[in-house]
């Protein structure tokens, strides 16, 4: 008996590769809408990361610390090659610039308090300084951005240090967003713009074109702060070898380079996900260029984009970083996207651990809002209480780890410490893929 075609048997309908469910869905949204999509975070994609790399621990060829009995310090001192007052930290992880407007008040004070107490520093970001991070910030740095937002000479003063901004590890060659409805009475006096309206900006300084003009601008910052504070560079990852050297030509003290997980509170999608290169390959890049100027440790390398763990910042050290700086993880750390929030996260059409709609200003966590009735549900002396904890458990991790390899010194570690597991991990980080001696890229003079 012939089957008819209702008994024929059924094929599982395969999904495209390419025009998968989401790609689809956007598609429908841009035809709608007709903008772009616009989200806050880090790219979401996979790249390789920290996570492709692992420590060789010490066995018959090394000699392990005893961490109950032997020191593993993690000091480091920034800013060492021009200014009068290095910042001198405890830890070798810093928070990174988040502005007054893209974050609340009291987030921006908790971070102050938490960096404070583990004794390291916090930074500003676009649109001021407020009294409340300064308040609560022992070490305090004051981005320059060029926006140029609340920018000005007193505030310079005030700081520990200046970190001129030219590239953002989300949006290198791209400006900021700040939606109206951030723009609060106090945010907009701040930043001298009118409330409610929309701003962006900014995505190249006004005053200066290129690393010349760079170097006068750090000497104007110089003499207006008496050649005490330290001046950072901080760039998005994209040429770091060029990037890093042009910067140190300009001037520096330390440069920060930031990677495409980096996050931002708010530009478009498109830009977050194809726009820079990982922070796993811009690291062993950008001390290149310091080793071929012959500065390396002289100019301070601080690398950020992503930064989660002890383990990231032992294998940020391990590269050649001195230090590393946090911003998505220190606002988790204080509350963001705590699952306690659930049924709000629900309510705008997200879920915790995946909210990102940062610019919208409606975080029921009170961290990414301008909206009293939110912000003040964060409490920035308990959130400030679990930011210290995390930094104290990941320099805990990261003295573990170094200890495993023999390290008195978190900073002590170095490449040969390390095994890619993954061809792509051993190519950008430039340490062998594991049971080999080899990475892609090794010069044949380098076996």
């Amino acid at each position: 008996m012939n089957k008819t075609d209702s008994q024929a048997p059924r094929t599982i309908p395969i999904f495209s590769s390419t025009f998968t469910p989401e790609v689809n869905s956007e598609i429908r949204r841009a035809a709608a809408t007709g903008i772009y999509d616009i989200r806050g975070g880090g790219a979401k994609r996979r790249v390789p990361n920290f996570d492709d790399l692992v420590f060789l621990g010490a066995s018959m060829s090394r000699y392990p610390l005893e961490g109950y009995r032997e020191r593993c310090d993690t000091n480091v001192v920034l800013g060492t090659r021009f200014a009068k007052r290095p910042v001198e930290l405890d830890i070798p992880i810093t928070i990174a610039g988040m502005s007054f407007g893209a974050l609340s008040a009291q987030a921006k004070e908790a971070l102050g308090r938490g960096a404070s107490a583990a004794g390291t520093s916090t930074t500003t970001g676009d649109g001021g300084m407020t009294p409340e991070e300064r308040g609560q910030s022992r070490i305090l740095v004051y981005q320059y951005l060029p926006s140029r937002y609340g920018m000005n000479p007193d505030d310079l003063r005030k700081a520990d240090a200046i970190e001129v901004v030219v590239g953002q590890g989300a949006k290198p060659g791209g400006g900021g967003m700040l939606l109206g409805q951030k723009i609060s009475d106090r945010v907009a006096e701040m930043r001298t713009l009118p409330k409610g309206i929309d701003q962006r900006s900014a995505c190249r300084h006004p005053d200066w074109t290129g690393p010349d003009d760079l170097e006068i601008k750090i000497l104007e910052i110089r003499e207006i702060t008496g050649w005490e504070k330290p001046i950072y560079v901080k760039v998005g990852a994209a040429r770091p070898y060029y990037d890093v050297s042009l910067a140190v030509k300009a001037g520096a003290d330390v440069v920060v380079i930031d990677g495409m997980q980096g996050g931002t509170a708010a530009t478009q999608d498109v830009f977050i996900e194809h726009v820079g290169i990982p922070t796993l390959a811009c690291v062993r890049e950008a001390v290149r260029a310091l080793q071929d100027l012959g500065l390396q440790r002289e100019v301070q390398l601080i690398v950020s984009g992503g930064i989660r763990s002890g383990a990231d910042v032992a294998k940020a050290l391990a590269l050649g970083a001195d230090a590393v700086s946090i911003g998505t993880a220190a606002m988790i750390a204080i509350g963001d996207n705590d699952p306690r929030w659930e049924d709000e996260y629900k309510k705008l059409g997200s879920t915790a651990n995946a909210y990102d709609d940062w610019h919208e200003g409606t975080d029921p966590a009170g961290i990414s809002t301008q909206d009293p009735a939110l912000s003040s549900r964060l409490d920035p002396v308990d959130a400030g209480r679990r930011l210290r904890n995390y930094l104290k458990v990941m320099t805990l991790e990261a003295q573990t780890l170094a200890r495993a390899c023999g390290k008195s010194h978190v900073l002590n570690l170095e490449p040969e410490d390390l095994m890619a597991l993954t061809l792509e991990a051993a190519a950008m980080a430039q340490v062998p893929l594991a049971g080999t001696n080899w990475y892609p890229g090794m010069h044949h003079n380098d076996f």
